[in-house]
């Protein structure tokens, strides 16, 4: 009888547990900027082993059957006025804001997609240690709208694998957006920063009281 007794105990317990484990939510957060600043781990930057051609780009893109590129479809989002778009994803005509130099673009040719923390950057700040496969995906992020920006070819060189101490946009105005998004972005994929480019990004925080930062961590 007690054994009984147990086996029905038993067969309700099991009853009651899950039938599979919630995965991990990545939610959403927003920051202050002066905040999110304080949120970037701080580590020395070493560039040893780095080559480009540790991160795969452009791949097919968010959407492989549209015949369109990460590149094309970065230019296809963030255009003012829609490119037509031709066979093998030929783009022409539209026009684009390069908030960089707040310079008008009406040719998809005279546009760069700037990685809004350069690969040599990512790498020297912890990808160094990721696989090729999470390498790729930084790459082509398209996950967060600020990972990757069509702006001027010129301003894009001028910038170069630069982080905020070495290089900001020539519009002064813009500084405070700039900050932010290469905040987000590094906290996005848990970067870590170095001292003078924490203090760079700090003398950019005391004139941005209102900037905030949203980002989503990758998993």
């Amino acid at each position: 009888m007690l054994t009984s007794v147990l086996r029905g105990l038993a067969a309700v317990s099991l009853a009651l547990l899950p039938l599979s484990v919630p995965a991990p939510t990545h939610a959403a957060e927003t920051l202050s900027l002066a905040e999110a600043v304080t949120r970037l781990p701080v580590a020395t930057e070493s560039r040893d082993g780095y080559t480009r051609d540790a991160f795969r780009h452009w791949n097919s893109g968010d959407d492989p059957a549209d015949g369109c590129s990460t590149r094309s479809e970065v230019l296809l989002d963030e255009a003012v006025e829609p490119p037509t778009v031709g066979p093998r994803c030929r783009l022409s005509g539209g026009s684009w804001w390069s908030y960089y130099d707040q310079v008008w673009v009406t040719s998809a040719s005279g546009l760069d997609i700037d990685h809004m923390v350069p690969l040599a950057e990512a790498w020297d700040s912890g990808a160094f240690a990721w696989s090729a496969q999470r390498r790729e995906a930084y790459a082509n992020d398209q996950g967060a709208g600020t990972s990757l920006v069509a702006v001027t070819a010129r301003s894009n060189r001028s910038k170069a694998d630069q982080d905020p101490a070495e290089w900001l946009p020539p519009a002064a105005g813009v500084h405070c957006r700039y900050a932010a998004e290469w905040v987000g972005t590094k906290l996005r994929w848990a970067l870590s920063a170095d001292e003078a480019e924490v203090a760079a990004l700090a003398e950019v925080v005391a004139g941005c009281r209102v900037q905030t930062v949203t980002y989503e961590p990758v998993p």
